[in-house]
Formats: C-alpha cells, sequence, structure tokens
C-alpha cells in the first residue's frame, strides 16, 4: 500500500495534523532548494523564528491534566492546541453554539495572553464544528475576536467532538 493510500484513510482532522506537522517540520529543518531559500532561511534564523528554535510549552492552569500543552512556542510561532468552550469548572459553556464559540475564544485568548500576545497576532485558526450548518451562528461570535477586517486564514470542518460539543477551534499565532 503507497503512502498516499494510507494517508486518504485517516480521518480530516488525521490528515490535517499530519499537513501542519509536515509543513512544520520543514520549516524546522531548514529545508532548502536555493540560495534564494537559503538566505530566508538565515534570516528567519537570525530573527528567532522556527527553524532551530527549541519548544516552549506554555501552560497557563499548570500542569495539563491530559497528555498535551494548551500551547506550545516555536521561535515566533505559537501554536494553540484544539479548544472547546468550556467554563472553569470543565463543563460546556450552555446555551449552544454561540455560547461554547465565546468561551472557547476567550479560552484561546487567556492561552494567548500567557504566551504575552493577543488575539490580533492570530494568523490561523482551523474551526471543527459538530454540524456545518451552524458556521453561520458560530462566525456571529467569531468575527467580534478580530478587529479591523485583518481576520486569520482559516479552515472549517465537520467532526465528531468530545463532551457533546458543538465547536473545537485551534490556531497558530506569530509573535
Amino acid at each position: 500500500m503507497r503512502i498516499s493510500q494510507r494517508f486518504t484513510q485517516h480521518s480530516a482532522r488525521q490528515r490535517l495534523t499530519c499537513a501542519v506537522l509536515i509543513a512544520t517540520m520543514a520549516l524546522g529543518t531548514g529545508c532548502t532548494v536555493s540560495e534564494d531559500t537559503a538566505a530566508a532561511n538565515a534570516a528567519a534564523n537570525a530573527a528567532g523564528t522556527v527553524s532551530g528554535a527549541d519548544p516552549e510549552f506554555i501552560q497557563p492552569g499548570g500542569p495539563p491534566a491530559n497528555p498535551f500543552s494548551p500551547a506550545v512556542r516555536v521561535g515566533n510561532l505559537i501554536f494553540v492546541s484544539g479548544t472547546l468552550g468550556t467554563l472553569p469548572d470543565g463543563k460546556l459553556a450552555p446555551g449552544g453554539i454561540q455560547a461554547e464559540t465565546k468561551q472557547l475564544l476567550e479560552n484561546i485568548k487567556g492561552t494567548l495572553g500567557a504566551a504575552g500576545v493577543g488575539m490580533d497576532r492570530v494568523v490561523k485558526c482551523t474551526v471543527f464544528l459538530a454540524d456545518l450548518a451552524e458556521w453561520p451562528a458560530m462566525n456571529e461570535v467569531y468575527r467580534q475576536y478580530f478587529t479591523n477586517g485583518k481576520f486569520p486564514a482559516r479552515a472549517a470542518v465537520q467532526a465528531t467532538l468530545l463532551f457533546g460539543a458543538r465547536v473545537e477551534m485551534e490556531c497558530v499565532a506569530a509573535r
């Protein structure tokens, strides 16, 4: 079985995670295909971006209960783990998709704050929705967290989510 055949057997979320990992590894290895790319990598290294940087595990609430960090900084990039709209007691915010979206964005905002940046530094989001029909309602809340029309690049996919959540989001911010 070829790699491409095995790759298509995985869920959309697994394929997306693999694609992000491959892209991150390519950046982290300093792959070069030309002198121009080599110069760009040298500039990135001097600026403290991804290539060659040690990861910093951001855990604003102390050691995590589950085997993942809320965020990881590598160079100037901050990768925020998939986040649900949970309240401090661990329960989902009541009220459906909009309440969960607001709470998860507040949770992401808090995680980014612990990393020293704000929502204005978010450059990419992936939104996982239990029902794509709720995409417009999620967008109503989402757009309030980004000002001046500076919206991050984004993808949205339908997925089965933990704890009966309606929405989950992961994102990448740049320092």
